[in-house]
Order: C-alpha cells, then structure tokens, then sequence
C-alpha cells in the first residue's frame, strides 16, 4: 500500500472528526462573525496538525481569510479551499451533520468543508512521514468564494502568479469523483433602464416603458446563448416598475454570462456592454465585469491531469476528469499557471439539501493530494 495512504487509513478516524467539527461550524458568506471563528479555527488546526505557519488576514467588513504556510523553499506551489458557504446562520437547526452508512450529511460538507481537512490531513502526511520538499506549500483558505472573492481575488492572483502549480480543493464531479480540467468564466452585470413615466389610462402615448424595453432586451439576451459553444447568458433578477397604473420609469435586471474560453467570453461581454435601446427615448446602463476569466484545459492542465491519473493508478482508484460551468477559485488562478481542480470530496448535492460526501472516498482523495504534492514538490 502506498505509504501515504497507509497513514492516512491508520488515522481515517481523526480525519472524519475534523470533517464533523468543521461542519458544525457554519460559516454562511455574510456573517463575518462566524467566518472569523472559523478563521481563527483552521488557522489553530493548520499549526497544530502540519507544523507550518498561520496567518489571519483581516478584513473589515467580510470575513477574514487564512494564508497557511508549510515547509521552504524559494519556488512554491499553491494550494486553495473556501470555508464560506452559502446557508444561512441556523441550518444545522433543520439539517444537521449526520452519518448514514458510507455518507455523511451536512450544510458545506461536500461544497468544501471536506476539501480543506484533506489540505490539512495531506499536508500532516508529507510531515509525519518525513517527506522533505524542495518547495513550500502556500494554502489560501478563504471566507468569500460563494459571493464572488471581493477580498480574496487580490490575494489569490497575486500567489498565483508567483507559484509553479495551483491544485483548488473544490469537491469532484459528483459521484464519479471526476477531476475539473474545465470550468467555464464568469461575467456579471447590471441593466438599468430608464423611460418615460406617465399615467397608463391618461395619456399612455406620453409615456414609454422601461419594463417593455427590458423585456426586449432580455429576449435579446438570452438569444445571445449559445449551448453548443458553451456560452450562456442569463437574466436571473427583473424588476422594475412601482404601479399598474403608471407606465414604468425604470427597470432593472441582473445577467450571468458564461463562455468556455477567454476569447469567448470577452467576446460576449463587450457585446453586451455595448447593447443599445430598442425603442427611441429610453436610456440604458450596464454596469459590472468579467468577476474569472475561464479555466482553460490547457497543456499545462492536462499535464497535472495527466500526473493524477498514474498516481490514482498506483492508489487504486478510478479518476475520471470533467468541465463544469460553474466558477471557483481556480478560475482565478488559472490565468496565471497551470490549475486542477475539483480535487476534495466526493459526493453530490451542492447547494442542495441532500449535500453529502462518500466517506470510503476520502483517504483516496487525500492520498492522491499527498502524492501530487511530492511530485511537484521536488
């Protein structure tokens, strides 16, 4: 058995604990003061179970973030896992942490509360057993991946940019346990528009609908979806309007916008940042970014795919890879070196009630994370 994986079945137990532990911490992305318990948590467990150096990253408003550091050396790889998650303060009350046979259960568990202790139990492995790696390890855990990284973005591209490899602790393709070789990016944007009121049984010819001119537009939009090409672009929030009675002065809608690849999506953006109005005497304004450039399946991703799948060999497990559209921290490294993702748990149900991971997975997982990280280490 690989040496890795015999320590870690031999402490599969501590393993699972930490996983209950840090689950029964929630950790919703807009309480800061439940993120920054958490903070002070991972940065006590980093110490404590692989030897290196912690440090608190304060924030004002948001939650705190945590930048671990494990062994020297004057090139780095870096190492990524989110600690926010998207349910609210009291979900624990309705769905709590629990064990059903080879599963457990329990708000962030799979989306990836599970990913950052197999960082800290992959990491203790290369410690306990006296592995010595030429480079340090950088480990970013951060509060506000579910929102979009306001205050970790920076940080994250800037050890991006300065590492050899990037490996995103983000949980695999459902059951398959698939590896993330592809993600789509991330564009998102605001319009508002801005007619003419008037009163609708009056004198509606005085008046000009910004509620009819964002419904056109909103058509327009979606025409702009491409599913062959991977490219989507959704409107998820319209409203506007503030009586039946009175023709709308303004509207407002919320768009996503996905592409696979960075030409696509700079492609799509710019049409719509360049959108014009349909009916004459309306006003239109765009306001919002491209938030992560796309995760290319790159030379340098096959490679690391590559890495992985002759070590799960020698593991004796089945790795598959997979693209996603969905964005993650990865996304934001990607631009800069090469990236896996989705190497956490394995289970389903993220953002959903049924999340849970598959327990028989996750000493695999934190085996293969060990050995990728002493072949690139050195």
């Amino acid at each position: 058995m690989n040496n890795f994986k015999k320590y870690l079945t031999d402490n599969d137990e501590d393993i699972f604990n930490h996983i209950e532990e840090i689950v029964k911490m929630e950790t919703p992305s807009d309480n800061k003061e439940l993120l920054d318990k958490a903070a002070l948590w991972i940065a006590e467990k980093f110490e404590d179970l692989t030897g290196g150096s912690a440090e608190i990253i304060d924030n004002k408003e948001t939650g705190n973030h945590v930048i671990g550091t494990f062994g020297q050396g004057e090139k780095q790889l870096l190492l990524l896992a989110h600690f926010d998650t998207v349910w609210e303060s009291g979900t624990l009350n309705h769905m709590p942490f629990r064990k059903d046979s080879n599963k457990a259960y329990g708000p962030g568990i799979f989306d990836m509360k599970t990913g950052l202790i197999q960082t800290l139990y992959a990491l203790r492995s290369i410690r306990e057993l006296g592995e010595k790696l030429n480079k340090k390890i950088v480990c970013i855990f951060d509060s506000d991946e579910e929102i979009g990284n306001p205050t970790s973005k920076n940080l994250i591209e800037k050890e991006a940019k300065i590492s050899e490899r990037a490996f995103v602790m983000e949980p695999a393709m459902s059951e398959k346990g698939s590896l993330k070789t592809s993600r789509k990016g991330v564009g998102i944007y605001r319009m508002t528009v801005k007619g003419k009121p008037a009163h609708s049984g009056i004198d509606p010819e005085k008046g000009i609908s910004a509620i009819e001119e964002l419904a056109r537009q909103t058509v327009h939009l979606h025409s702009l979806s491409n599913m062959e090409r991977g490219i989507t672009v959704n409107v998820g929030v319209f409203n506007g309007g503030s009586r039946s009675n009175v023709i709308a002065e303004e509207a407002m809608a919320e768009i996503d916008v996905r592409a696979k690849t960075v030409s696509e999506l700079k492609q799509i953006t710019k049409e719509i940042e360049n959108i014009t109005p349909f009916h004459d005497g309306t006003e239109i304004k765009i306001s919002g970014e491209i938030n992560r450039m796309p995760l290319e399946r790159t030379e340098g991703v096959i490679e690391m795919y590559q890495k992985a799948l002759k070590i799960s060999d020698e593991l004796g497990i089945d790795l598959s890879e997979a693209e996603t559209g969905g964005g993650s921290d990865g996304n934001l490294t990607s631009v800069y070196v090469p990236t896996l993702d989705g190497l956490g748990a394995v289970g389903d149900g993220a953002h959903a009630n049924h999340e849970h991971i598959n327990l028989n997975h996750v000493v695999d997982r934190t085996a293969l994370l060990a050995n990728l990280l002493k072949e690139y280490g050195n």
